[in-house]
């Protein structure tokens, strides 16, 4: 299983983060976002990564350009989108950086939602489900409403965020199934700033279901 800990502002933390056992760590490319940093930032916090590690930059709205510029600076390997992006520029975006994972975030309130979703499948590589927040992009600590997701089986492989914790992220998996996790400020001191204490104890908790 994927586990992706998102929000990533500081170098040593990246690289502790990924000895835990993340296999995927996630920058704020929003400069609006308290958990912001630029792409010499993310440079400085990946290229001491292994290989293995999904280094995913996560923008909001931006232009091809920007994206496109930020992945070359930054050394990352995949891009998240957490904007109101259509599926054509979902597509635009794949013929630019066809080596690039390609993931979207839907802030999921209801079934429409969810329905909205399904449509993206195509156009990209990996859906990320967030709780719905009317002002914030993300990092909200609003949990989804899991039961509405037990059925939800889309065509590509899927990640579930939005209030994950050490603490409730068993009981999330006993309801839903998907692909990977997505956590932020569930395992945080303050926005940017990780608790790598509940990092270890995510970790823990998870036991047998990361390597299964």
């Amino acid at each position: 299983m994927r586990v992706k800990i998102c929000g990533i502002t500081q170098p040593q933390q990246s690289v502790a983060i990924a000895s835990l056992g993340a296999t995927a760590l996630g920058f704020i490319c929003v400069p609006s976002s308290p958990r912001y940093v630029t792409a010499a930032q993310i440079r400085a916090a990946v290229t001491p990564l292994p290989e293995n590690i999904d280094k995913i930059g996560v923008f909001a709205n931006s232009s091809l350009a920007e994206i496109t510029q930020t992945v070359l600076d930054s050394g990352l390997t995949g891009v998240q989108l957490h904007g109101d992006e259509t599926p054509e520029f979902c597509e635009q975006l794949r013929e630019s950086l066809p080596q690039v994972e390609i993931l979207k975030a839907m802030r999921v309130r209801n079934l429409e939602h969810l329905e909205q979703a399904i449509i993206y499948t195509k156009y990209i590589d990996t859906l990320l489900l967030d709780a719905y927040h009317p002002q914030q992009l993300g990092g909200t600590g609003q949990t989804l409403d899991w039961q509405m997701l037990q059925q939800f089986t889309p065509s590509c492989p899927w990640l579930l965020a939005g209030g994950l914790t050490p603490d409730n992220v068993l009981e999330a998996l006993s309801q839903v199934n998907p692909d990977g996790i997505d956590l932020s400020s569930g395992v945080e001191l303050q926005p940017g700033d990780k608790d790598l204490d509940k990092v270890a104890l995510l970790f823990e908790r998870l036991g047998r279901t990361v390597n299964s």
